[in-house]
């Protein structure tokens, strides 16, 4: 696969049926996985670090040394009889209290942070695919987590999509009404066949003391301040269309924005780069399914892709060597550094059992 590199130095329902098809694969942890390059073989590692999470999703080291990883949870069977998701994706069934975030140690041992936020499954048509808390990010010492699974319209009363504040006793507050925000700032150009009223919130990082947070079915970016005030900084959807925006990462100062649709054609899926204005442009382009997307120390961009649940991991490496570090993953989710320098990637974060759930640590070849 070609990359085209634009180098400039100086949803859940989507989602879903992305991941709908995805078979059920043998454990990692008994199996090897492959690395490989369009130039030279790479000699890279490949380890299972973590294994008990239920649907891992995004993932981020604290200030304390842990790596902290939202969960989508064990789903639940609750029904709402307000508006809900269209068939065959809705409609949705949900539970208050069985989506989780926890945090694993060097060692890979892990604990649980809060197993006290809400989770909600897909209707049965398309496997009952299980979202919840979508990711997680640090300002200072302080845990945030984005919702991704709550809602009336997925199942779940009493709790919105949204930001919440989570304490080290594992407590929680809701800072930002994020279904509220969707409803009443409607973005120019909704796929009403595809359309989810609550939003299935993606990915989310953090830049100068602030949160921005990435929405893929309604397609936007958000800005939410840490006392809950939320601004629109682009609506992905009135210039991109209906392109399902799911992944974020910042570099030098700006955005950058991986995308999932079109899912089935190789190729197609981009690296938007999106200034703090809200002007957006292609920086790379030639993917598949993008759901990870970051940058090293050497402004090297790596890029998470997963094709109906087989996944790799791309790295570019200006101006236009592209190589495949490690491919044969199973439904990834989400990655991102650790301190050592290794790339902690979430595994098994769709269509798997309860518990089923890995984290695998990467170390790139440098």
């Amino acid at each position: 696969m070609n990359h085209t590199i634009l180098f400039k130095f100086g949803t859940i329902t989507s989602i879903a049926l992305l991941f709908a098809s995805c078979q059920k694969s043998t454990d990692l942890a008994d199996k090897s996985l492959s690395s490989k390059s369009n130039e030279e073989k790479l000699s890279v590692a490949v380890t299972v670090f973590a294994k008990g999470l239920q649907n891992p999703r995004g993932l981020k080291f604290g200030p304390d040394g842990y790596l902290y990883v939202a969960e989508g949870g064990r789903g639940g069977t609750h029904t709402t009889d307000c508006k809900q998701v269209v068939a065959p994706v809705g409609p949705y069934t949900g539970r208050n209290t069985t989506g989780r975030i926890s945090k694993i140690s060097s060692t890979g041992e892990r604990t649980t942070v809060t197993a006290d936020l809400p989770s909600s499954q897909t209707s049965p048509a398309i496997g009952s695919l299980i979202s919840g808390v979508a990711d997680v990010e640090f300002i200072r010492d302080t845990l945030y987590a984005l919702l991704a699974g709550a809602g009336c319209s997925h199942g779940v009363t009493g709790l919105p999509n949204g930001i919440v504040r989570v304490t080290s006793d594992g407590s929680w507050k809701l800072i930002a009404n994020l279904s509220a925000y969707q409803k009443s700032h409607p973005v120019a150009n909704p796929n009403h066949a595809d359309f989810e009223p609550d939003g299935t919130w993606y990915s989310m990082t953090r830049k100068d003391g602030d949160l921005y947070a990435v929405e893929p079915n309604h397609g936007e970016i958000v800005k939410v301040t840490t006392s809950g005030e939320i601004s629109r900084v682009i609506d992905v959807s009135a210039t991109e269309g209906h392109i399902v925006p799911t992944c974020i990462t910042k570099n030098n100062g700006n955005f950058f924005v991986g995308n999932l649709l079109p899912a089935a054609s190789n190729g197609s899926a981009n690296i938007y780069k999106v200034t703090p204005e809200g002007q957006i442009s292609i920086f790379a382009s030639g993917f598949v399914a993008v759901v990870g997307v970051l940058f090293d120390n050497q402004n090297r961009l790596y890029v998470l892709e997963n094709a109906t649940g087989v996944g790799d991991i791309v790295r570019i490496t200006p101006p236009n060597k592209s190589e495949i570090i490690a491919s044969g993953l199973n439904s990834p989710t989400a990655m991102t550094f650790g301190p050592d320098g290794n790339l902690y990637v979430s595994n098994f974060g769709f269509g798997a059992g309860a518990g089923e759930g890995q984290i695998l640590q990467i170390a790139p070849n440098n």
